[in-house]
Formats: C-alpha cells, sequence, structure tokens
C-alpha cells in the first residue's frame, strides 16, 4: 500500500516517526513535506498529498500539523478526499469502517508517539465495512461536495 504523507513544522517530528514505522512495515511512502522545523504553511504540503490520494497515486493518505485540525480542513476540500482526524484507535477503526476514511490528521502536539502509531496502524489495517446504510451515507456526502465544490 503506498500512503501519502505531509505536515507542517508542528507535525514534523511525529511524521517522521510515522514515516519510519511505515516504512519498517513495509508501506511504500510518498512524502510531500515538509522537511523542515522552520515555520511554514500545512496548506502547501496538504493539497499535493491529497491530490495523490484522490488520483489514486497513493491509496490513502496521513497528515500532521500540531493539533491536527488544520490539515483535516484543507485536505476536506479536496474533492474525494474524506479526512478524519482522529485521537484514538477506536476513532480510526470506525472512521474506516463506516466511512471510508482516505486520510487520517494527526495533531503531533496531542497524541504522544506511541498513541499515533497505534492509530496509523488502526488507520491503515481496518477495512470500509460496505454495509449499505454507510455507503448510501458516503454518496450522500458526495453529493454534498459535488454541489458545493466547483
Amino acid at each position: 500500500m503506498k500512503i501519502a504523507l505531509a505536515c507542517d513544522h508542528g507535525g514534523l517530528s511525529l511524521k517522521n516517526a510515522i514515516k519510519a514505522f511505515l516504512v519498517e512495515n513495509g508501506y511504500d511512502i510518498s512524502d510531500f513535506g515538509t522537511d523542515s522545523p522552520s515555520s511554514c504553511d500545512y496548506p502547501d504540503f496538504v493539497l499535493p498529498a491529497a491530490e495523490a490520494v484522490v488520483s489514486k497515486e497513493c491509496e490513502r493518505g496521513i497528515l500532521v500539523c500540531t493539533t491536527g485540525i488544520g490539515v483535516s480542513i484543507a485536505a476536506n476540500k479536496v474533492r474525494g478526499v474524506r479526512c478524519a482526524l482522529c485521537t484514538d484507535a477506536t476513532c480510526a477503526r470506525l472512521t474506516r469502517e463506516h466511512n471510508d476514511a482516505n486520510m487520517l490528521a494527526l495533531g503531533g502536539g496531542i497524541v504522544g508517539e506511541h498513541l499515533a502509531l497505534d492509530i496509523v496502524k488502526t488507520f491503515l489495517e481496518t477495512p470500509f465495512s460496505g454495509i449499505e446504510k454507510h455507503q448510501r451515507r458516503i454518496e450522500k456526502i458526495a453529493r454534498i461536495e459535488e454541489k458545493y465544490t466547483k
């Protein structure tokens, strides 16, 4: 599975830990940056990562900033992205099972490394349930997206 990674300066340390974990576990990585602790703007890195997921260049994406909020908001502006901000493995499991989320947002200042890696593992290993009610809801979200994004 190929994973898109992106972060800003506030998420750099956690992104690097996630990247090492993913490589160690056999995942293919596209790292869209940043690679610097200097202050930067997360949308510059989130957009190419989100585009890689939507285009199917990458199967899933993982985004990190200090809280995870900014990167999730930015990613969800890209048509076809379903980015979920998760703070525990239960949220990660449910967003995959129910929402077929294709991107995960994490807060480097909110979750510690061990918890973040558990969230990542759960997010990547959990399949979409395929249950009709969940598929129906995803389709309704897509229609909202079509109506309000140009």
